[in-house]
């Protein structure tokens, strides 16, 4: 049920009885990750006018160069999720291993695990581009009352009970599934609360835009080359518009309004990908077959991949389900081409 000028806080107490775990607990950690978005938003919003913009000068487990920023918003999410009680682990993009968290009242009764990249896209802070927080929810599966494992964060992405994202940009967004559809509420600043304003969201079936780095064409596998060069090519509602940001949650976000393909292949310089199964892949393949997408390595359901470790990468294509397949088939037609050779 959509009403207007319903905040986030009102949707998940009416919708919470649609989800099949409906003990509260899940929405108050959605509202966790509220509060922390709010946070991070405000410090987003004011990066140019203090000193938490530039690099800090450390390298993250992924190789990558921590942003000021990285740093503040993966300690603002990992606090506000330990304070408030509610999970019994916590796995960042951030972070080497996993956190094991025990519950303030009864040892390790928490039944939520929470995996986060704390802010996608953290390189284009400093050029004031949007970046964004996505977020992904299991349920534990080793035994209330003992810590989490490895394996409670090891789990399949069809597993998934929620996840979502939070995009920074001229308006802040939170988007999100509990696997009922996804709904988008936007920020209010003045009054810092959320309003449902994009309910059911879903990606169009076909789209006109394409978002890839170009850049990276000559390292990329030949039939995503192939597709390339059929996105460009002047025929029937082609050539289609290239649109990349960068920031995974900003591709996203706009393909599935405006309707198009996100792809981040493997390639010669990346040999399993780049994007993190975990942390970015899985959240946003559940948010895109909830809208009617589809999300794909370009050979499989993303959300049907077996992780083996908690900072694993694979290829990632993802967006409208026309698009996506004639992707996919480009990628079995070049395959099987290479097999003959």
């Amino acid at each position: 049920m959509f009403r207007k000028h319903q905040t986030l806080g009102e949707f998940i107490i009416e919708n919470q009885a649609a989800f099949k775990y409906s003990s509260g607990e899940l929405s108050s950690l959605i509202n966790s990750i509220r509060l922390a978005a709010k946070v991070v938003n405000y410090e987003v919003n004011k990066a140019g006018l203090v000193d938490i913009i530039g690099s800090v000068g450390d390298v993250n487990v992924q190789g990558e160069d921590q942003q000021k920023l990285d740093v503040y918003a993966n300690e603002k999410f990992i606090q506000t999720l330990t304070n408030r009680n509610i999970v019994c682990g916590i796995a960042s993009e951030e972070e080497d291993d996993f956190i094991a968290i025990n519950s303030q009242d009864e040892k390790y009764q928490n039944k939520y695990v929470v995996l986060i990249d704390p802010l996608d896209g953290s390189s284009n802070i400093d050029v004031n581009v949007s970046v964004g927080t996505i977020f992904s929810i299991y349920r534990r599966v080793t035994p209330i009352g003992t810590p989490v494992t490895l394996q409670d964060f090891l789990q399949p992405g069809h597993q998934q009970v929620a996840a979502g994202y939070v995009v920074y940009g001229t308006s802040t967004m939170l988007v999100y599934t509990t696997g009922a559809g996804v709904n988008g509420f936007t920020l209010n600043p003045a009054i810092g609360t959320f309003y449902l304003s994009h309910p059911n969201m879903q990606f169009p079936e076909d789209g006109r835009i394409y978002s890839v780095n170009e850049g990276n064409y000559i390292h990329f596998p030949q039939g995503v080359k192939n597709y390339i060069k059929y996105c460009q090519m002047e025929e029937g509602d082609r050539p289609y518009t290239s649109r990349y940001i960068g920031s995974l949650v900003s591709d996203f976000h706009r393909n599935m309004i405006k309707g198009g393909i996100y792809i981040y292949p493997k390639s010669s310089l990346n040999s399993n990908g780049k994007l993190r199964l975990l942390y970015e892949c899985n959240p946003m393949a559940f948010l895109a077959e909830q809208a009617n997408g589809k999300a794909s390595d370009g050979f499989q359901r993303i959300l049907d991949i077996q992780p083996t470790e908690l900072h694993e990468r694979v290829p990632f294509i993802c967006g409208s389900k026309n698009m996506v397949e004639k992707c996919e088939e480009f990628m079995h037609k070049a395959q099987a081409e290479n097999v003959k050779k």
